[in-house]
């Protein structure tokens, strides 16, 4: 039963396309798309669609760099390249945040056949005036989504969204705590294809799936694990051969702060006034991202303390190619980690990579040092 399961959300992972139309003609859902790292998907949910996490893929490109210049990271490169070919023609509309300076304009350059409704999250998230504009950033999703689709959006539904999202969260943040002890069931890869599964799928049947998976593990003794492990940080850990390559070394990923995993759902909506002020609320309260500008640097201390909990023995910065909020970071992190005592490795990532040879050689280094 649990390879079963674990079977199933890999597939989906695996499958986007046909997953998201499989959703969509068992529910009679239409599906909206939203652009990488964050959107409000409870509006999404509450307008009666199957929201839809975009980011981007192994692709060629063709059309992508003509509408992008060379230093955007592969992840846009890879999202305009679908753009442009007829992937997302599935989508009714797609949500699309200003979190960086390529997504800033990612909205006017959007070439697909569905509307784009570009949005601000705004980054000194302290005052209150903070929490009314993105407000009043959501009223406007909200609005154009009703135009678009044809329908109405209730605070009810929204409340029952945010109830069901949080459910989600809850689920999955007890999923990534009790798989650390199963690292031969749960290896790196299949980790990631799990968590990524609930991007394409309706969260009312992914929650089911990923709390079974959870309950079938902890029926099981822990697994001796004599290789070592690591935390994660960074946007995202694909190419999936890079997970790959530490799967060859006998490394296990026990915890991670990347924001296409744990970061999606390390914080639930609170319950703060109406569902839209509890949205935007939930976005005041986000700490530890590179894209949510935050002067304390609250990052630092999480993965040291992700490190420190789980047990790992080392910290793996997953760098995305050409993303400046994450450059930023870098430095900070590794002194961080020497006085941790964590041995600390950089990678470049580029979806659009074919050679992991020198990544390859670096791991194995890695490894090493470890065991030294």
């Amino acid at each position: 039963m649990l390879n079963k399961l674990i079977n199933q959300l890999c597939e989906a992972a695996d499958s986007p396309k046909k997953t998201i139309e499989a959703a969509s003609a068992t529910t009679g859902k239409r599906v909206v798309g939203w652009v990488e790292p964050y959107a409000p998907e409870e509006i999404i949910y509450a307008a009666g669609c199957i929201p839809v996490g975009l980011w981007g893929g192994e692709v060629e490109l063709k059309k992508a760099r003509i509408y992008l210049p060379s230093f955007a990271c592969s992840i846009m490169q890879s999202i305009m390249e679908y753009e442009n070919d007829g992937t997302y023609d599935i989508l009714s509309a797609v949500l699309i945040p200003a979190h960086c300076d390529t997504l800033k304009c990612f909205g006017q350059k959007w070439k697909a056949k569905c509307p784009a409704i570009p949005f601000v999250y705004p980054q000194n998230r302290e005052p209150e005036c903070s929490n009314t504009f993105l407000i009043s950033e959501y009223q406007t999703i909200i609005r154009k989504l009703e135009t678009i689709l044809d329908v109405k959006i209730t605070d009810q539904a929204l409340s029952d969204s945010i109830i069901l999202y949080n459910r989600y969260r809850e689920a999955m943040r007890t999923f990534t705590e009790v798989a650390m002890d199963y690292p031969q069931t749960i290896t790196p890869t299949i980790r990631h294809k799990l968590i990524k599964a609930a991007f394409f799928m309706d969260k009312k049947d992914y929650i089911p799936v990923i709390s079974k998976i959870t309950s079938l593990l902890r029926l099981k003794k822990p697994e001796i694990w004599n290789g070592k492990k690591i935390v994660v940080t960074g946007l995202t850990m694909e190419p999936e051969e890079l997970l790959k390559i530490f799967e060859a070394f006998d490394v296990s990923v026990v915890a991670d702060d990347l924001a296409q995993e744990s970061r999606q759902f390390r914080t639930n909506v609170p319950f703060y006034g109406s569902p839209i002020e509890s949205l935007a609320k939930q976005w005041q309260d986000h700490k530890g991202c590179s894209l949510a500008f935050d002067p304390y640097k609250s990052r630092i201390k999480h993965v040291i303390d992700l490190a420190k909990t789980s047990g790992a023995d080392g910290v793996v910065i997953a760098l995305m190619k050409f993303c400046d909020p994450e450059e930023y970071d870098v430095p900070i992190i590794m002194e961080a980690c020497e006085k941790a005592g964590l041995r600390l490795l950089t990678i470049e990532i580029d979806q659009q990579a074919h050679s992991f040879e020198q990544i390859r050689t670096r791991v194995q280094s890695f490894v090493e040092s470890m065991e030294a």
